[in-house]
């Protein structure tokens, strides 16, 4: 089960108390203090991985406690320090307080750390307040209490290139040909209930990702069909790839398609309208005449907009698109750097 986000609390260790003693030692008949520090509480600490893709372990369990540092000890020793508590969760997880709303962090990076409640700092013990006018204190200072917050975690998906498009417009099936994933594949409306990405190995650079995501229909940012809780995972792309269905059987006109496409993410995320993108007319393998490509291609000439006609099933007009892709991905990164 693919889960995007979760609400948990995490609550740091608490600071062991300073201790308080005195030496006894022969023939030292007033020994000094001897009273050691408390240890240290234990971290809370999130820990972004590649292996983990879902938050759904985290639906099940909710909390999670560091352990207390421990009361400092006679002799001048240390109480130990208390264990720290790592969750491991998924590249892209935006991490929340729930009080405040504050952002405390965004996993962007496999193996990227960080510490989410800090555990509390130990109290002195009463070695540390003698003085040459105080030589036997009774001083000691208790631990601090470990940080506790609720937090809310969203997953937000890292690719580079985001599919968008109507149910059963050829999403599962484009990125099922052109990279390593495995989307579930019908010819019935919302076979793909989840994100997924696919890795393409570029043909003259490094690989890019792919992010396909539940297909859209009209209203979806008025919670029809599967609305548009998914859209999220494609807010982190560069560049996004519409994909219109030409199928002769179509009846929508392709052009009225793509704006409402437009519309939906306009709806959800104006600023989605600001990425770079591009047009597949999919399914050339089954246009029939060519009435809605043909229409499609005018439309896109007229507006200078990149179109590719292409058949996942045939791989027709697929290395020109990956081609493309590709070098918008290479810019777009090169932008990126020197930004």
């Amino acid at each position: 089960m693919f889960i995007d986000h979760a609400r948990i609390f995490v609550k740091a260790g608490n600071g062991g108390s300073g201790h308080v003693s005195f030496r006894r030692e022969k023939f030292v008949p007033r020994g000094g203090p001897s009273g050691g520090d408390g240890g240290h509480g234990g971290h809370v600490i999130f820990i972004a991985s590649n292996s983990a893709t879902t938050l759904l372990d985290l639906r099940y369990q909710r909390h999670f406690t560091a352990s207390s540092g421990e009361r400092g000890q006679k002799s001048n020793c240390h109480g130990s320090n208390g264990l720290a508590v790592e969750i491991h969760v998924p590249v892209g997880t935006l991490v929340k307080i729930e009080e405040t709303g504050e952002t405390l962090v965004d996993l962007i990076a496999d193996g990227q750390t960080f510490v989410v409640a800090e555990g509390g700092k130990g109290g002195k013990g009463n070695a540390r307040y003698a003085t040459s006018t105080n030589q036997a204190p009774y001083d000691f200072e208790p631990g601090i209490p470990g940080i506790e917050r609720w937090l809310n975690l969203e997953l937000k998906l890292l690719a580079d290139v985001g599919l968008v498009g109507f149910p059963n417009a050829g999403k599962s099936t484009l990125i099922s040909s052109i990279s390593s994933a495995h989307p579930e594949i019908g010819s019935y409306p919302f076979t793909t209930l989840r994100p997924h990405l696919g890795v393409v190995e570029g043909i003259a650079a490094p690989s890019f990702v792919v992010a396909d995501i539940p297909g859209l229909i009209e209203g979806a940012h008025e919670g029809k069909g599967l609305g548009i809780q998914f859209l999220k995972h494609i807010q982190r792309t560069a560049l996004l790839l519409y994909l219109i269905d030409i199928t002769e059987w179509i009846e929508e006109d392709p052009i009225v398609s793509f704006n409402t496409l437009r519309n939906e993410l306009q709806a959800f995320d104006p600023t989605l309208l600001e990425r770079p993108f591009a047009i597949a007319a999919t399914k050339t393998d089954s246009q029939g005449e060519g009435q809605h490509l043909q229409t499609l291609q005018a439309y896109c000439l007229q507006h200078e907009y990149p179109c590719f006609p292409l058949s996942a099933v045939t791989r027709d007009g697929l290395p020109s698109l990956i081609t493309y892709l590709e070098q918008a991905v290479m810019e777009n990164k090169a932008s990126c750097k020197n930004s």
